[in-house]
């Protein structure tokens, strides 16, 4: 499977292009998106794909009944379980998304959405909470982009290992890929697994040079995927990177951004490299965030929504001069429900070890005009261009499932737009400390545990934006991982 001529327009491919596009393949990669954020696929000839291309496909529910280990949840939930048989539902083929994996001898890939198998849109398919909630602004007439022109919106830090050798015998050919790291964690301890490269030094131009065939085979593979790098760089850290990806339509971005940790990792597997997006590998050292850029356009001029025409000389508090009407009702939205939706941006136990004082992370009901400790950071002129004003949501960790936190953000804005909310919390100031006594917003959660209860309240903001189905699916499995913390015997 050789390189192909991807002059093809993606979003205007047709099923008719298909046999055309596809001449000289055999094999078609397909894959969705699990609960955890995980793709979930397989290869299939070519002649099965022709022939479901259209109509879709069934795929066993259990990938909504299992956790990341494949463990069925404690309490078996409403999608998939063995009263239901693990039923199949339905695999509907985006055209859109359309691309070829570089690392992979350019097989054709295409994401998947998961369906009810009657066709109606699946409670708990990442893919489909994002569709629910840009439908409701795109029936209005709006249009999510990413942070505005020239503007990144997911940009994720992780952690690089030197994956060890896992073999002993002086006859056999030792692996050094992730699975080697996997089978090392069982017998050591994981800080005993070594960096890519040890001490502090965020952006430095000579790290990357010690490993410069996977530093720039990544940058490249991600530009030959599509899920391209805007900027790309040492984070502060042990072997710590960070990367920020090209603005583009939110439901297009939250697919480049699992498919840019998808990326990372087999490419990383690939050099003896593994990669490990944990919101808190190492105690003692900064975490691992996920921020996510946002702002709204109309869709036919092109226009930010969320910047005024006329500066506003007396607003409710200092740094929304120029912030329009609905940019201060959909901020007000985000801080509103921020503290009903933490298993979303902090979706694991070792979530909460990052969103912690002291570590430039956000811990509170909390915003500023380019606060860098907020939990939202407003990006608004005199600091940018006008058509560059956004919000950046800081709270989220890498370890998030980009289509469940840019569906939350978004459902939390157009609550805001649509309730006419106001702002109700001053801006912390700059030097004002996250949790310090200026800081008038309320503590986040301090677990999962806490979290997850106050989400699946009978009237949490959650189930106003997600719907039922959806939070009564999520609490589920969340609480199941709580569940396996309280049942673990750890080394502490």
């Amino acid at each position: 499977m050789g390189n192909r001529d991807e002059s093809q327009h993606f979003h205007e491919l047709t099923h008719a292009d298909l046999p055309e596009l596809l001449k000289h393949d055999v094999g078609v990669k397909v894959a969705g998106v699990d609960i955890d954020g995980q793709l979930r696929g397989k290869i299939m000839s070519k002649k099965k794909f022709l022939s479901i291309a259209k109509s879709g496909f069934g795929f066993c529910s259990v990938i909504f009944g299992w956790d990341m280990h494949d463990q069925t949840y404690f309490r078996e939930l409403k999608i998939s379980n063995a009263e239901n048989g693990y039923r199949d539902m339905l695999a509907e083929i985006d055209l859109s998304s359309y691309r070829r994996i570089p690392w992979e001898n350019n097989v054709p890939f295409f994401l998947v959405s998961f369906r009810e198998p009657d066709g109606q849109s699946l409670s708990a398919c990442p893919r489909s909470v994002l569709e629910r909630a840009c439908a409701k602004l795109e029936a209005k007439g709006v249009g999510a982009l990413a942070g505005g022109a020239y503007l990144t919106l997911a940009e994720y830090e992780f952690y690089t290992f030197r994956a060890p050798r896992n073999s002993t015998s002086p006859t056999e050919a030792a692996e050094r890929n992730s699975s080697a790291t996997a089978t090392f964690l069982r017998d050591h301890a994981p800080k005993d697994l070594p960096s890519l490269e040890e001490g502090m030094f965020g952006y430095s131009i000579t790290r990357p040079v010690h490993n410069q065939d996977w530093y720039y085979g990544i940058f490249n593979a991600c530009t030959q995927f599509r899920c391209d790098i805007e900027g790309w760089h040492t984070e502060s850290g042990p072997g710590v990177y960070e990367a920020a990806l090209e603005y583009g339509g939110i439901k297009e971005m939250a697919d480049k951004a699992a498919l840019f940790k998808l990326t990372v990792k087999n490419m990383s597997s690939k050099f003896g490299i593994t990669p490990c997006f944990m919101a808190k590998p190492r105690e003692n050292l900064p975490g691992n965030s996920g921020h996510m850029h946002i702002s709204l356009c109309d869709k036919k001029t092109g226009s930010n929504l969320f910047v005024r025409e006329n500066e506003d000389t007396d607003p409710p508090f200092e740094g929304l001069e120029h912030v329009s009407d609905l940019g201060r009702h959909f901020l007000a939205g985000l801080l509103e429900g921020l503290p009903d939706v933490m298993p979303i941006v902090a979706p694991t136990i070792n979530s909460y070890k990052r969103l912690v004082e002291n570590f430039w992370a956000p811990v509170t009901v909390s915003w500023g005009l380019e606060h860098r400790a907020a939990s939202i950071r407003l990006i608004a002129p005199p600091s940018c261009p006008p058509k560059g004003t956004r919000f950046e949501v800081r709270v989220p960790g890498a370890d998030t499932n980009p289509h469940l936190v840019l569906a939350t953000i978004l459902a939390l804005g157009y609550r805001g737009i649509e309730k006419k909310m106001a702002m109700s919390i001053p801006p912390l100031g700059k030097g004002q400390e996250v949790g310090g006594k200026l800081d008038k917003g309320e503590r986040l959660a301090k677990s999962l545990k806490e979290a997850t209860a106050r989400f699946s309240a009978k009237e949490s903001v959650a189930r106003e934006c997600l719907g039922d189905d959806f939070v009564d699916h999520f609490a589920g499995t969340r609480e199941h991982e709580v569940r396996l913390w309280d049942e673990a015997v750890t080394d502490w």
